[in-house]
């Protein structure tokens, strides 16, 4: 046994010197030169007749552009907000303003629950480093619209308005990445409310939505008129029981957000137990980056998805500067994003300027599997920023 530990010690030790090799200027750099592909193929798409605003994905080789409405429409302006905070260059804050502005109008699409990936990333983003009293504006406005989709009853923001016929009021995990815009609201203003509501959500999801595990359900269907649950069921993953990975990935990030917020210790130990899930689990690969379920029947021979492995790290990031598990969890991001790094990554002037490939969006209708998505790049150039403050000794936040 002593034996086996060593070397399962040597292992780790040689993924986490690889890691640790990451040249994070450098890969900014290239970051860079293939954003400047991607503003090329943008033009060109809208040249040709495209009436989208945001990149989403490529679609049969070619880049696909998406309405405001779409749920990603505000990934690509965070990953120029995130890219003029890492460079320091204004030519990217002015794209990031540019691109930012496409996205206002939906401060007011009260159809949908996306308001966070929507308006935070690129408002949000933008405030922070600018100040910008419009978008401090914008922010408020959206967290307001997204508030009246709260049910007192059932104590959570609904999601999807489609599908009746599936679902009564259908809450998905995703959902809690849109509460750092509620809370980040209630710090603007002060209205007690929209704190509450993110706590309410985040309560009643980590009753409902979690196994014994700490693995999570896709989707959970409420009753309005009494507030229980109806059925626990997925959209995207391959079976309602399994382990849709970027599912965990959103709760790992969604409860290490809430601590931030509420400094409330039980999503603190929330956040540790899917970490736990997903770091122990006996089919997350060597390389940290997860096929698309955990759960998926034809392991090894399955898609990955880099975009869950992007968030993952992002977040074990943030909840490294929490947890007295700092070290291991620091290690763990370090392994994954010196994996997308290494063997992810789109070579510079390929893929329409996409940062890194091989993502899985919805492997059950076979819809962008093995390619790359906007959000991917968001959360690995996030990833990318907080371990550049964190080896500077400064703080995320």
């Amino acid at each position: 046994m002593k034996k086996i530990g060593i070397i399962v010690a040597i292992i780790a030790g040689a993924l986490q010197g690889t890691a640790q090799k990451v040249d994070i200027a450098a890969v900014v750099k290239d970051a860079g030169k293939q954003t400047t592909v991607m503003l090329q193929e943008i033009a060109g798409a809208k040249a040709a007749g495209s009436k989208g605003v945001s990149p989403r994905t490529l679609e049969d080789g070619k880049l696909k552009l998406v309405a405001s409405r779409d749920w990603t429409s505000g990934f690509f302006p965070g990953e120029l907000w995130y890219l003029y905070e890492l460079t320091g260059d204004r030519k990217w804050r002015t794209e990031a303003r540019g691109f930012t502005a496409d996205i206002e109008q939906e401060k007011t699409n009260g159809t949908t629950h996306d308001m966070g990936f929507k308006v935070y990333c690129s408002f949000g983003n933008g405030y922070r480093l600018t100040k910008d009293p419009h978008y401090r504006a914008v922010i408020i406005q959206a967290a307001q619209t997204l508030s009246r989709r709260f049910n007192k009853t059932a104590g959570v923001l609904r999601s999807w308005d489609h599908s009746k016929n599936k679902w009564d009021f259908p809450v998905i995990i995703d959902n809690m990445m849109n509460l750092e815009l509620l809370f980040e609201a209630y710090k603007l203003t002060g209205d007690r409310k929209l704190y509450d509501i993110a706590v309410s959500h985040a309560d009643q999801t980590m009753k409902n939505h979690f196994r014994p595990d700490y693995s999570s359900y896709h989707v959970v269907d409420y009753d309005t008129t009494t507030g229980r649950v109806i059925k626990k069921t997925t959209h995207q993953g391959y079976g309602n029981e399994s382990a849709w990975a970027r599912g965990q990935s959103w709760g790992l990030y969604g409860y290490t957000l809430c601590y931030r917020e509420t400094r409330d210790a039980k999503y603190l130990k929330m956040a540790e137990h899917i970490a736990g899930f997903i770091l122990h689990h006996p089919n997350l690969p060597k390389d940290g980056v997860p096929y698309w379920d955990f759960n998926a029947p034809g392991i090894p021979n399955e898609p990955r998805d880099a975009s869950a492995a992007a968030v993952i790290a992002s977040a074990l990031y943030e909840l490294s500067t929490y947890s007295k598990n700092t070290k291991n969890y620091r290690s763990a991001a370090d392994r994954i994003l010196g994996s997308l790094t290494k063997a992810y990554r789109a070579p510079v002037g390929t893929a329409s300027g996409f940062l890194l490939l091989h993502s899985t969006g919805t492997k059950l209708t076979n819809t962008e599997v093995d390619e790359p998505l906007s959000y991917a790049d968001y959360y690995y150039l996030e990833a990318l920023q907080r371990v550049r403050k964190l080896r500077a000794g400064k703080k995320l936040f």
